[in-house]
């Protein structure tokens, strides 16, 4: 898919993939809080978990062009 006013490709589907890479590692990290008896590796982990989850809302709002920054 093109944009064809710029002539470039659609950002979109790039965010989508980035939007499942972000999505695996969260899911990943919030695996190994259970993994770790280190309470603060497990508050780092769940800490990165949100940072992630925030990172993949943003990218949603981008897609969807929801907040006005994106429009």
């Amino acid at each position: 898919m093109t944009d064809t006013s710029q002539g470039r490709e659609d950002p979109r589907e790039h965010t989508r993939r980035i939007k499942g890479m972000l999505r695996e590692a969260m899911e990943h990290v919030r695996q190994d809080v259970a993994k770790v008896s280190d309470p603060k590796a497990q508050a780092l982990f769940e800490t990165s978990a949100e940072v992630l989850g925030g990172l993949i809302t943003a990218y949603e709002h981008f897609e969807q062009r929801s907040e006005a920054a994106w429009r």
